[in-house]
């Protein structure tokens, strides 16, 4: 390990905090593909600490080392672990992402053609880095850790969910939002996506409109508003909307002037939301719920467009969710072109019976398959045994209206957890969802919330969450048009928060029912 900086940083308008700033390295090497590797670090320490411990997991395909401060993933951006007196690392997961400047639009995924790279990104980044962590915290303050945490969102919440099964002793709480625990899988869905948008009319950007996603959201709202026991534009019983709610009843003729949907639009969202299957009907990643998110700005910039000139307004899972299904997600990997226009027709030409099987594939160069590294190795019958054991705790939430990684296929994994601890498993874990949300907060949902106290109480007095209150983050304009300044209960599954009268504002006027 090298220490490359310290510095004294003041508190001001970016940090609430007097703290300690660490840069530094580890495990460098040169790669079979002959670039140079290191997982680079940060390391941010309080003057004022509270003896506690927070790795920050970062997101998407890592590669730079993102501030340390430890941002607990509720709307509220200024809430950091380092703000509550916490120590906090971050790391770029053992890879630099602009190491291939050359690749272009493909370069941040490039990495994949190292084997130990990708083991790296996979697991054993957070594996190396966490005791030498520790360790300089530990010397740095001359006193020890009370209590560590995982705190991690989209692949960040993958990588907690790997560490409560790779390293169950190493946390005794993880904060697990909005996972991409089976990422391989849910790159197939991106070409699924991508095919079905561009049958529609040549360019996926203009697949729907605006207005027409629109009226699909306010189409479920009318279907399903009222499940909860009030009409509040909030879908809080997502698993009665899904049979209240029927696609088709927005298809017109073509003549009809609106923003109904054309026969293709109806099928391609169908086939989007029953999810990627190969010629056989074998399902391939998962489901996917109807909810009024589908109209948001987040759904839009994931699926269909996004507003950057230098991906010719491509949408993020036709840039970076290719170049990683090409060369990290699938074995061998295959080098793509750094163009939107190459990226697209990696996807447009995937195959969903000779290609979608090599997530699972193996060679001599790569023993380990995308789904072997990626996913916590108990990921298909989880029972997380060692974490419990170890008296870990672990709260997972999730968007319902996520665009990038199926909050169905979050809730499979949480019942078979439950089922394989005898209807257990919210002794230690606890789950649940946000209706409306996409990837991550804000969307048209109440988006300030805070898990992570309940976490902490959690684990260290013992309480075990139950219903989260959450409220409207100012500046919040969806959440603002579609809902107004309100609070919500967000109860643990399979709970749903249900009107029992009052102030429809208020979270008081609302009790989490089955």
């Amino acid at each position: 390990m090298s220490i490359s900086q310290i510095e004294t940083v003041a508190a001001g308008d970016d940090f609430a905090v007097d703290h300690c700033r660490i840069l530094g390295a580890a495990h460098a090497r040169t790669g079979a593909d002959g670039k140079d590797y290191q997982i680079s670090f940060e390391l941010r320490l309080p003057n004022d600490w509270n003896q506690r411990f927070v790795h920050q997991f970062n997101g998407g395909n890592d590669g730079s080392v993102v501030p340390a401060v430890g941002e607990l993933k509720g709307g509220d951006e200024s809430d950091t672990a380092l703000n509550r007196g916490y120590a906090v690392v971050s790391s770029d997961a053992g890879h630099a992402g602009d190491a291939n400047p050359e690749a272009g639009l493909a370069g941040g995924a490039r990495f994949g053609f190292d084997p130990e790279a990708r083991r790296d990104y996979g697991y054993t980044a957070v594996s190396k880095l966490h005791p030498l962590a520790t360790t300089l915290v530990e010397t740095y303050y001359d006193d020890g850790i009370d209590y560590t945490y995982g705190v991690g969102g989209s692949n960040g919440g993958r990588h907690a969910m790997v560490a409560a099964s790779r390293m169950p002793d190493a946390f005794d709480g993880l904060l697990v939002g909005y996972p991409g625990f089976n990422l391989p899988r849910a790159a197939v869905q991106h070409a699924w996506d991508i095919q079905a948008f561009k049958a529609i009319s040549g360019d996926v950007r203009t697949a729907f409109s605006r207005e027409q996603l629109a009226a699909v959201a306010d189409g479920i709202a009318q279907a399903c508003d009222s499940l909860d026991g009030l009409e509040d534009g909030y879908i809080a019983d997502t698993d009665a909307c899904q049979s209240a709610f029927d696609i088709e009843a927005l298809q017109c003729d073509a003549a009809i002037t609106g923003h109904c949907l054309s026969k293709a639009q109806v099928a391609a969202l169908t086939a989007i939301h029953n999810g990627p299957v190969n010629s056989q009907g074998v399902p391939l990643y998962s489901d996917w719920p109807w909810d009024i998110g589908i109209g948001s700005g987040d759904w839009r910039f994931w699926k269909l467009e996004t507003p950057i000139p230098p991906w010719n307004n491509q949408p993020l899972i036709g840039v970076m969710g290719s170049a990683s299904l090409a060369q990290l997600f699938t074995t061998p990997p295959t080098e793509v072109a750094g163009t939107p226009q190459a990226l697209e027709q990696y996807l447009l030409d995937f195959d969903f019976d000779s290609d979608a099987p090599t997530i699972y594939a193996t060679t001599d160069r790569y023993p380990e398959s995308a789904m072997d590294y990626m996913t916590p190795p108990d990921s298909e019958n989880p029972t997380l045994a060692d974490f419990n054991d170890q008296g870990g705790k672990m709260l997972i939430f999730h968007g319902v209206s996520d665009p990038v990684f199926s909050v169905n296929d979050t809730t499979h994994w949480y019942r078979k957890l439950d089922a394989n601890n005898n209807g257990q498993a919210e002794a230690f874990a606890r789950y649940y969802r946000v209706p409306g949300m996409p990837h991550g907060a804000g969307g048209p949902t109440v988006d300030d919330f805070d898990f992570f106290t309940a976490l902490v109480d959690w684990v260290e007095q013992g309480k075990a969450p139950e219903a989260v209150v959450a409220g409207v983050m100012p500046g919040n304009d969806d959440a603002m048009a579609q809902l107004g300044q309100v609070e919500r209960k967000l109860c643990p599954y399979p709970q749903v928060a249900r009107y029992t009268g009052g102030d429809d504002a208020s979270a008081a006027s609302f009790a989490c029912e089955e």
